[in-house]
C-alpha cells in the first residue's frame, strides 16, 4: 500500500539556497515522487510518496545521508524535536 512521509525543517537565515540545492539530486531508492514546499520564511516541508512502508524504511539511510549533507543549515525546531519534524504512514484515502 502506498506510503507517504513528511518532514518539516527551519533553515538558518542565509542558508535557504544551500538547503534547496542539497535536494536537487536526491537518490532515495523506491521514491516515487517528492515535493518541497515553503511554508513560511525559512521553513520548508518535504512530502514524499513511496510504494509502501517497507520501501520508505529501506530508504532511510539515504535520507539520513542527505540530511547530513545540509544539517548545518538547520535551526532547532524546539520542543525537543531537534532539527527535523518527521511523520510517515500508509495512505488511507485518496481525496482527488
Amino acid at each position: 500500500m502506498t506510503a507517504f512521509n513528511a518532514v518539516r525543517f527551519r533553515v538558518r537565515p542565509g542558508q535557504d539556497q544551500k538547503f534547496i540545492d542539497a535536494h536537487k539530486n536526491i537518490s532515495w531508492p523506491g521514491l516515487r515522487h517528492a515535493y518541497m514546499i515553503k511554508t513560511s520564511d525559512h521553513t520548508y516541508c518535504i512530502i514524499a510518496e513511496w510504494p509502501d512502508m517497507e520501501a520508505l524504511a529501506n530508504a532511510r539511510p539515504n535520507m539520513i545521508a542527505t540530511l547530513d549533507s545540509f544539517r548545518d543549515t538547520l535551526e532547532d525546531l524546539g520542543g525537543g524535536l531537534g532539527v527535523t519534524d518527521p511523520v510517515s504512514g500508509p495512505l488511507v484515502l485518496t481525496l482527488k
